[in-house]
């Protein structure tokens, strides 16, 4: 239990059991300062996490999706809250979300305590983004620790960094004794032989294939060479790349007969097994390719253990290499790490020489020391007051590289009056003979609280403000809604069967989640309060909607009994439904394809995220397979036509084709990529999408790049020339959709062919 007087310390890192070299560098970093600073240190992680795989136990006490904005600025306000008195940063660029990292200035501009950040990386050659983004970071930050002397100077002249800032802090070793590898080499069933090792998460830029093809020259000199090469697949490699890299470096070892010269373990082990394994090896080799790694906790720990130690020359290397400490080579000269290993073999004073220096430098740098001296930086006491006066030049909001128009709200504008967003349009101009309709108001909600997430515009929150106003006071006594609205601001009565409810609740709960003022939460959560009673009377996609506003409801509100329980009975109604009408040919919910089908699947993979339920999931998967092999064609998407719709047993109507299948499409691979965290579901997002912009039956662009506006569908000849309300927010949900769904990580995206099932 800390004491009254300890300092509370936050670190926001990756953290243990999520596999990265920076999660196990902050756990031995907070191991270490408790060991020093006992009862004094009372420390709390806020984990940035990239799945959901992982149980987080003490001391994480708060997690962050990295690419969810809000997330940030919510990690924040817990800290603000917690009365933290430092924030300790692990930083490197691909930890964080948007561009270059840039979300996480979202929190470090939110918070009241001061920041000292550590750069696990600094690029020497920075793309503008990158520039800026260190800089903002380096700038909010009190305190900048690096691990070398280049860092230094790379802050200095590269980022125009004040040197006063900068804390030189290495990176810690484990405390270690020095040993005869013979004796551990029994734990192996390697006796005898002489053992070469590499360790660390498995990618490309390891360069193992390298060393791979320089070991026939090795055995030749020693036939009973072993080498070990240790560790697991790198995460975001096997998610994007699947083992097509270790299988790679397999076929090498068959191809050259080194089947009893190498071993992998394919495994992430623990420190006690690492020790075991560096215990048990000769020779530590890093055979990287990429210069510009400043630091390397697996050369660090095989320096600290007092290993003969070969190494290309990235940054890390030539600095703990220095003065004899180990063997630098060229990157990619085979016969040059050929020679070092095999001099390293035959002669025993040199291999000698090489251990002893390097374990004696490691004394110099071991975790207890390390601790200490991140313990005595925290412990002053006499930082700066925080600035919220900054400015930066950079915009982490809005960021994207895809291929698609910039989003305009001239359309959106013209369509709107001080009452709300008027229905239909002859072309361009707005019909005023039709009023007003509150699902398209709800949407255009939906989509402002988007836009204003991406953009802080405020014209986007004065249209918003017209829409929310509008279905407020669409609501009746009981918690129903009025739909539609004569121009003269009279509701139609009585009005046909609508799902206006459904589509409120989704909009309202977006505000709740995405609120563009905290001040309107309370407000907004009695009208959902007041409206939720009635979602069991709901249609099934009514239903849908309605999940969509739950899972927003919780997301502010997660302990809502009555909210958990009627996203239960919304999702089991679906399931109901899909028992009920499905079979081997027609995997759908009802006996009919109509309109807005794509929200049905979209609903049940957000229940799935939200409980956890696999059921959901599977019909969810199945839907969304049989809707994209109906529509999808191998080349662009086909709609459902309202000419027709597409009948159990009978023909698919292809016109008139909907803008508002398009988005329900867009938005629902979104959803299966949050769900299955397959990355194709983007890919056909994006085509999706791209219905919009002429990727259709006529490759006629819907969307009109002149006036900003949206088709009213896909007709037989040539598109429907009106823009109507629903048209154009369903082209600006679609756009915001997919623009949400970019970050770093899907820059990379595997297969560039897109089929018309994800898991083909």
């Amino acid at each position: 239990m800390p004491n009254e007087t300890s300092r509370k310390v936050a670190f926001v890192s990756s953290f243990l059991p999520r596999r990265c070299g920076i999660a196990t560098f902050c756990n031995d970093l907070t191991q270490n300062i408790s060991a020093c600073a006992s009862d004094a240190f009372d420390p709390l992680v806020v984990a940035m996490v990239s799945s959901h795989e992982h149980q987080y136990g003490s001391p994480v006490k708060f997690e962050i999706r990295k690419n969810v904005k809000n997330d940030y600025v919510c990690a924040a306000d817990y800290l603000n809250f917690s009365h933290v008195d430092l924030v300790s940063v692990q930083h490197e660029f691909g930890l964080f979300g948007g561009s270059a990292g840039a979300y996480l200035n979202l929190l470090l501009k939110r918070i009241d305590a001061p920041v000292i950040t550590t750069l696990h990386t600094i690029l020497n050659e920075p793309a503008p983004e990158y520039r800026q983004s260190m800089i903002d970071v380096c700038e909010l930050s009190e305190k900048i620790i690096v691990m070398n002397v280049r860092g230094v100077s790379m802050l200095r002249d590269i980022y125009g960094i004040d040197p006063k800032k900068i804390h030189l802090i290495p990176h810690g070793i484990p405390d270690i004794a020095f040993v005869d590898s013979s004796y551990y080499k029994h734990k192996f069933g390697i006796e005898g032989r002489k053992t070469i090792l590499t360790f660390g998460l498995l990618s490309r830029n390891k360069g193992i294939e390298h060393m791979l093809k320089t070991l026939p020259a090795i055995v030749e000199v020693e036939p009973d060479i072993l080498y070990i090469v240790l560790g697991a697949t790198h995460p975001s490699v096997l998610r994007h790349d699947g083992e097509e890299y270790r299988f790679e470096l397999q076929r090498i070892v068959e191809e050259l007969g080194l089947q009893n010269n190498v071993m992998f373990y394919n495994q992430f082990v623990s420190d006690e097994r690492l020790h075991n394994f560096l215990c048990a090896t000769d020779i530590y080799v890093t055979p990287y390719q990429n210069k510009e790694q400043l630091t390397s906790g697996t050369l660090a720990f095989a320096v600290g253990s007092g290993k003969a130690v070969v190494s290309t020359p990235y940054w890390a290397a030539e600095e703990l290499l220095d003065d004899g400490r180990g063997r630098i080579i060229a990157f990619e000269d085979p016969k040059e790490l050929s020679d070092a290993i095999i001099s390293l073999l035959k002669d025993d004073s040199l291999f000698n020489e090489y251990r002893r220096c390097a374990y004696d430098y490691g004394r110099t740098r071991t975790w207890p020391k390390i601790g200490r001296q991140y313990w005595d930086l925290f412990s002053q006491t006499k930082f700066p007051a925080k600035s919220l006066t900054k400015t930066f030049t950079h915009k982490a909001e809005g960021i994207s590289l895809l291929k698609v128009p910039e989003p305009s709200l001239s359309h959106l504008r013209n369509m709107t009056d001080d009452t709300g967003l008027i229905q239909h349009a002859k072309f361009m101009l707005p019909d005023r003979n039709h009023g007003y309709c509150t699902d398209d108001n709800t949407r255009a909600v939906i989509a402002m609280v988007k836009y204003h997430t991406q953009y802080a515009d405020p014209e986007a929150l004065r249209l918003f403000n017209t829409y929310l106003s509008f279905i407020c006071h669409a609501q009746r006594k009981d918690g129903t809604f009025h739909n539609f609205m004569r121009y003269d601001r009279q509701w139609i009565e009585p009005e046909p069967a609508h799902d206006s409810l459904g589509r409120a609740l989704w909009a309202f709960g977006s505000v709740i989640e995405h609120p563009p003022l905290p001040e309107m939460v309370p407000i907004i959560k009695d009208f959902f309060d007041k409206s939720s009673p009635n979602i069991p009377q709901l249609s099934p996609r009514g239903k849908a909607y309605a999940i969509f506003g739950m899972r927003s409801y919780l997301s502010q509100f997660p302990g809502a009994s009555d909210v958990k329980r009627h996203i239960h009975t919304a999702a089991e109604h679906l399931v109901h439904l899909f028992e009920k009408n499905s079979n081997e040919e027609w995997v759908w919910f009802e006996n009919i394809l109509s309109y807005d089908n794509a929200v049905m699947p979209h609903a049940l993979f957000g229940a799935y995220v939200t409980t956890g339920n696999e059921t959901y999931l599977e019909i969810a998967t199945k839907t969304c397979e049989f809707l994209l092999e109906t529509t999808f064609t191998g080349e662009h998407f086909s709609f459902v036509g309202c000419n027709g719709w597409y009948p159990k047993g009978g023909r698919k109507a292809q016109f008139d084709q909907q803008a508002l299948e398009a988005v329900s499409t867009a938005m629902m691979l979104r959803g299966a990529y949050e769900a299955t965290d397959n990355p194709n579901y983007l890919k056909m997002q994006k085509k999706a999408f791209d219905w919009f912009l002429g990727d259709n039956d006529l490759s006629i662009p819907v969307y009109d790049f002149r006036t900003k506006g949206c088709g009213d569908g896909l007709e037989k000849n040539s598109v429907n020339l009106n823009q109507g309300a629903e048209s154009m927010i369903s082209f600006l949900l679609a756009l915001l959709s997919v623009i949400e769904s970019y970050s770093p990580q899907h820059k990379n995206e595997p297969d560039s062919n897109i089929k018309t099932s994800p898991s083909s």
